[in-house]
């Protein structure tokens, strides 16, 4: 099924343009994948009875027009795809008239908690969420380049206010702390994540910046350089 609410642009999401930021963007898709689970009563706390968890494995969102304080907007989800431990889900931020301002892919891993790895989805959630058709799209690989001679910037400490639900660091909240290492003035269209490893509470968070042309590319690392995550921005 495809679910969808309406809201419209608070102060508190946007920046100082006075548009929505892409945090809140990113928040906006977020937050409608959870109330679709919670509508169709798969939710936080059936899967917490059930020890099961959906996690982040990547985003692709587009960006075409970032909407202004009081805009009214509609955010609609849907799965379009279920494969073995993996689900695909697609994204779509509309303007009152129906203009298309962001849209996103995004997939996700199927995981029990009982032994921590990656587990087939079960019938229960495939009957629930059922299929829609895919998103008409240009559709990027799951998988972001690391590209070579990234320059160090200095390390921070992962604090409370990081953490959601799942006791590690929100996929949003790497986004937003790869946001910071590029241009301020620097407009977004595009933005790709790919989440490789949990980052909690006291954790040091070592990040890598690379710029390609047009895009910018942050590696969020540990101490050892293993990668948390990888944000791509064009």
């Amino acid at each position: 099924m495809i679910y969808k609410f309406s809201s419209r642009v608070r102060y508190s999401e946007i920046g100082q343009d006075k548009c929505l930021t892409l945090n809140s963007i990113v928040n906006y898709f977020q937050d409608c994948s959870t109330f679709h689970s919670e509508y169709i009563g798969l939710g936080l706390d059936q899967l917490t009875r059930q020890q099961y968890v959906w996690m982040l494995s990547s985003w692709q969102i587009v960006i075409n027009c970032y909407p202004s304080l009081g805009d009214e907007i509609t955010v609609s989800t849907w799965p379009h795809n279920f494969k073995g431990f993996y689900g695909w889900r697609n994204f779509k931020m509309e303007d009152q008239k129906g203009n298309v301002l962001a849209y996103a892919n995004s997939i996700w891993v199927f995981v029990d908690l009982k032994t921590g790895h990656p587990s087939k989805i079960t019938d229960n959630e495939r009957k629930g969420y059922g299929l829609e058709e895919r998103m008409e799209m240009e559709y990027a690989p799951r998988k972001i380049a690391i590209p070579p001679d990234m320059e160090d910037r200095e390390a921070f400490s992962v604090r409370r206010y990081h953490i959601d639900t799942n006791d590690h660091v929100n996929n949003g909240q790497y986004i937003q702390m790869a946001k910071e290492f590029i241009p301020e003035d620097f407009k977004i269209c595009q933005m790709r994540a790919e989440y490789k490893k949990a980052a909690v509470s006291g954790d040091v968070i070592t990040p890598k910046v690379a710029q390609i042309e047009n895009a910018f590319t942050v590696n969020l690392c540990d101490r050892d350089g293993k990668t948390y995550a990888i944000v791509e921005f064009k």
